[in-house]
């Protein structure tokens, strides 16, 4: 794993992260970059990489096994894909919160037949691709994850079998149906660039 570049963005982080992810120094070839929105840490990270392939994932998510990132570049290559992503558990969560993350896998799934939707939680992107669609809108406040994934062909995006583990905070500090509601109204609005940069999204990572 030390020829696997992975590079950090850390905006300032108060929770120990980048001491944390120095610990793993000698197994992973880790490297802190600057971070700011999440779109800004994305990009920062994918300009100084140099392979054919981008894996993102958010600070806060576990690979639900060992094998995850093998399968998704196996049906990167295997189908010629542009992006891959897979399913959200919450394995400590309670029923609520197996509900919110079941819709949103659902959702992904049934993307492939209109227009792809994957979150910032697991994305694999193909290189090329994502230097042609400009990656991540750095003026975006809010899905800036959903926001690029949906100009990908839905012919060259696929779900994995497998998924990442994530956490209830967000549900716990926004409520659960304040969440719902900024997800369906990005659905409905979601072709709307302007959208995705208006300020009443500050408050999504206010609580972040």
């Amino acid at each position: 794993m030390r020829d696997t570049n992975v590079y950090l963005a850390d905006a300032d982080s108060t929770d120990r992260t980048v001491g944390v992810a120095r610990n793993f120094s000698r197994e992973l070839n880790i490297s802190v970059i600057k971070g700011g929105l999440p779109s800004v840490g994305r990009n920062n990270g994918a300009r100084r990489a140099d392979s054919r392939y981008l894996l993102f994932v958010d600070a806060d998510v576990e690979l639900g096994d060992r094998a995850l990132i093998r399968r998704a570049l196996e049906a990167m290559k295997r189908e010629s894909l542009h992006l891959v992503t897979t399913d959200i558990l919450c394995p400590d969560g309670g029923v609520l919160d197996g509900l919110m993350y079941g819709c949103n896998n659902a959702v992904q799934r049934l993307s492939r037949r209109h227009r792809p939707f994957a979150t910032g939680m697991f994305m694999l992107f193909d290189r090329e691709r994502f230097d042609d669609l400009g990656g991540f809108d750095e003026r975006a406040l809010y899905a800036e994850d959903y926001q690029l994934s949906r100009l990908v062909d839905r012919r060259r995006f696929r779900v994995v079998r497998g998924g990442v583990y994530s956490t209830n905070r967000r549900f716990k500090k926004m409520g659960y149906w304040t969440i719902a509601r900024f997800f369906l109204r990005t659905a409905f609005r979601g072709g709307q660039a302007g959208y995705y940069r208006d300020p009443m999204h500050r408050a999504y990572w206010e609580v972040s």
